[in-house]
């Protein structure tokens, strides 16, 4: 975890804290100015670099708007990326519009920055939650929709890399996709029934908390999973869902994974790359859903589970308790 703000710092469960900008904040934060979050993570470049060494890869979350988020995450991500020489992988959040435009656009700001220091970008608006909740939705229940987003498609990338598949995918695949990629949309879907895997490729690529669409993407990084059940069929239903969806050059490296523990569901991950920014869209356009007989739906909550396989990347650490960076709960136990 990395924060200026000593309190907060205190009261993470990271293994590993960072506390930056001792000398310049004295502990108390960075009053939510993003030159102030920036100059105290260019003061600890040492003792970030000192934590990130070693990294294969390295997520980077943050929430856009404050001070340590906004100013501090890039710096961190110039010393992975560059430093370090890992894969760099930013996933972050919006504020929502009733924040005010002063944070909305220091978030924008952040963001724009961000995506120059960094191999990948995800953003999440925190404004999507409100087109995903109903009246009666606490404000708990739909930061957890969003964490179950961000923590199924960050799971799905270890997955790919640490769990073998009937055509197996590992981590030189992951960085043929993502490797200066920019923009990525990145989601995963879950189904049962007749035509499961075809429904699970169409919530995965059309998650409505995402800010970008698959199309238009020209490298696309696509794993089907089921049991030993699964059908040549459906893999085939899936798969092309995809295909008509990106680019019709796009590079789809693809891979098979048996899981017995998903029962009779297939569960579906797409990481979508290679988008011409300028043409990044705000709203998900109708996606071509031919090979699927229903209609597409927020993905659904998936358990997940510690990722023990070697070799693994690492990961970034940050605590849901962090006030500057307002980072979800799951990346709580990950490295910055």
């Amino acid at each position: 975890a990395v924060n200026t703000d000593a309190q907060a710092l205190a009261i993470s469960d990271a293994d590993i804290k960072v506390h930056i900008g001792t000398d310049i904040t004295k502990g108390l934060g960075a009053g939510a100015n993003p030159e102030v979050g920036k100059e105290a993570a260019e003061d600890s470049r040492d003792e970030i670099k000192a934590a990130l060494a070693g990294a294969d890869m390295v997520f980077i979350t943050a929430g856009e708007g404050g001070g340590t988020g906004t100013g501090a995450a890039p710096v961190v991500a110039d010393i992975a990326k560059n430093d370090v020489g890992a894969l760099t992988v930013g996933v972050v959040t919006k504020p929502f519009s009733f924040e005010g435009r002063r944070r909305y656009g220091s978030a924008a700001d952040g963001i724009k920055t961000l995506s120059e220091n960094v191999d990948t970008l995800i953003v999440i608006p925190n404004d999507r939650l409100l087109d995903l909740s109903e009246k009666k939705t606490t404000m708990l229940e739909a930061f957890r929709m969003a964490d179950d987003v961000l923590c199924q498609g960050t799971q799905s990338i270890t997955d790919l890399i640490t769990v073998p598949g009937l055509i197996n995918l590992d981590f030189a695949d992951v960085c043929t996709i993502m490797k200066g990629a920019g923009s990525a949309m990145m989601g995963i879907g879950i189904a049962a029934g007749d035509n499961r895997a075809a429904d699970a490729a169409t919530e995965a690529i059309s998650s409505r908390l995402l800010e970008s669409s698959i199309e238009g993407a020209t490298r696309v990084l696509l794993s089907i999973a089921g049991n030993k059940d699964l059908g040549i069929q459906e893999i085939n239903e899936a798969a092309d869902l995809v295909a008509k969806n990106v680019d019709p050059d796009a590079n789809i490296i693809f891979g098979t994974v048996v899981d017995e523990s998903l029962g009779d569901q297939v569960r579906v991950t797409v990481i979508a790359t290679g988008f011409n920014d300028s043409n990044v869209q705000q709203q998900l356009p109708t996606l071509n859903t031919q090979s699927a007989s229903r209609p597409s739906r927020p993905a659904q909550p998936q358990p997940t589970r510690p990722v023990t396989a070697q070799p693994q990347p690492a990961r970034t650490n940050n605590s849901s308790n962090e006030k500057e960076f307002d980072i979800p709960d799951f990346l709580k136990r990950s490295r910055i």
